[in-house]
């Protein structure tokens, strides 16, 4: 049997429910690694150790009964510290201004993971509200990715992909309103899925409206995709609090990766015809879809007939996610979770992007929607004609620490630093579900496949994963002597 920090959670599951394994035995080598490693990568910020070890046991005790405790019986996990909360664990959502909020429910993710049998290990790093696409924070400090600690892991779910990548969790649910579960999958070597807007319910409070604009979504952050397929249809499904909660899927996305992909027809755009991507990045992505095109039915290389700009597209995002930051803000106060004078606390990047949200005007607001709906549309143009769209999901290997993104590209200046080396946000406008994928290293450091697929075909999106996982399999090369 592998390692316990780094076997797979669905043959760690199977091996408990079969008494092949001591769900105390392995929560135990999850936190002894944790003790290890936390350090160096900085991906917890809660560990809850003692009922860690309380569930394990009370799922040893139902198992010893002859019951069967779920899908992801006894499987370490970690939660991503912002919506992910767990009832009587502090959720800082990486801001002073909040400080140690203690939630006395749980949120539905969370629910639905533990019903299943998964044990929660703890909360993990990400930037104030989710805010960046790397993970640092003044509470919590920065998040390395285990390939180079020195490097960022990625944001907003840095510190759940880097506690995967690690071996510090079996899994970990991560969310993504702009890249936030992607980038960090391609920065630390592991798989992670966006599903499509409403597949996983927020059922968020006080606005259960809110994640619309830009779609938001939460989903697994995994080292196989059998496991992000196990953990999605355990999260899927309808909730009476999220008015935008999808009907069950007709597919069990376990039963998806085993599909075959002979048929398939994929668009390669490996720059989404909008980006600068690093030449040495193009060339990973390029051995690695002629892998995929060996498993799947034609590959052809064409960019989506956007006829906007990069800038025009980047304006329309700007726009939504500076009013969802201001409302958010905004809804944390109404509830008391920011206090009066705590905003003088927030980051600074925080509080401009609240600011600007401030400030737009309804009007401008919904301008935003024409570029966005013209990139909707050629993106639906591409699925016309194929089944899926892959591109890069970064223009640059992970980076060093103190940056929010790099200012040039193979000599070309970045014209916005912060997003504009991530292919991730514009789907967050779509609302297509969307997977980054170990694509191959750059200096030994990971670079990811974005795998785009239709409205609601996350089956499609995993057995396409899962195809090229088989003929280009990523489990040997997290970094030397972490997991071997």
């Amino acid at each position: 049997m592998p390692e316990v920090p780094f076997a797979s959670a669905a043959g760690l599951a199977e091996e408990i429910r079969a008494g092949q394994r001591s769900p105390v035995a392995v929560v135990d080598a999850y936190l002894d690694r944790i003790v290890e490693r936390n350090d160096v990568t900085n991906a917890y910020v809660t560990i809850i150790e003692e009922e860690a070890r309380e569930r394990a046991r009370e799922i040893e005790a139902a198992i010893d009964r002859g019951e069967d405790p779920g899908p992801l019986a006894g499987v370490p996990i970690a939660l991503k510290d912002l919506f992910g909360f767990k009832a009587g664990v502090p959720a800082t959502m990486g801001s002073a201004a909040v400080g140690e909020f203690v939630p006395d429910e749980s949120a539905v993710v969370t629910e639905r993971l533990e019903r299943a049998g998964a044990i929660v290990l703890g909360t993990t790093n990400a930037p104030e509200f989710g805010h960046k696409l790397v993970t640092e924070n003044p509470l919590h400090g920065r998040t390395g990715t285990p390939f180079d600690p020195e490097r960022t892991s990625g944001g907003s779910s840095g510190g759940s992909a880097a506690a995967v990548a690690d071996g510090l969790a079996a899994f970990a649910q991560g969310s993504d309103t702009g890249g936030s579960i992607r980038v960090p999958a391609a920065n630390c070597g592991i798989y992670g899925i966006k599903p499509s807007f409403g597949r996983v319910p927020n059922a968020l409070r006080p606005d259960a409206f809110g994640m619309a604009t830009p779609f938001s979504s939460s989903g697994p952050l995994a080292r196989t995709v059998e496991d992000a397929a196990i953990a999605l249809d355990v999260l899927s499904g309808p909730h009476p609090s999220d008015p935008y909660s999808l009907p069950a899927p007709t597919t069990n996305y376990r039963a998806a990766i085993d599909r075959s992909t002979d048929d398939l027809s994929v668009a390669y755009s490996p720059d989404l015809g909008l980006f600068d991507v690093a030449e040495r990045v193009r060339e990973e992505l390029d051995e690695a879809v002629g892998d995929l095109a060996g498993v799947v039915g034609d590959v052809e290389r064409t960019d989506p007939p956007y006829e906007g700009t990069l800038s025009e597209l980047r304006y329309a995002f700007t726009q939504q996610t500076t009013v969802l930051f201001a409302a958010l803000v905004d809804g944390l106060e109404a509830e008391g979770r920011i206090g009066e004078g705590d905003r003088e606390q927030l980051m600074s990047s925080t509080a401009t992007l609240v600011s600007i949200g401030e400030d737009s005007d309804a009007l401008g607001y919904k301008q935003a929607e024409r570029p966005r709906t013209a990139f909707y549309d050629a993106v639906e143009s591409i699925f016309a004609e194929h089944d899926l769209l892959v591109s890069a999901t970064t223009a640059v290997p992970p980076f060093e620490h103190g940056r929010d993104g790099p200012s040039e590209i193979d000599g070309e200046s970045v014209a916005n630093p912060v997003v504009d080396w991530c292919l991730t946000w514009p789907f967050n406008l779509t609302g297509h579900p969307v997977a980054s994928i170990p694509a191959g290293f750059v200096d030994g450091l990971p670079v990811g496949l974005q795998i785009v697929g239709r409205r609601h075909a996350e089956g499609t999106v995993l057995a396409a994963s899962a195809a090229l996982e088989r003929v280009r399999p990523w489990q040997d090369a997290y970094p030397p002597g972490e997991g071997s």
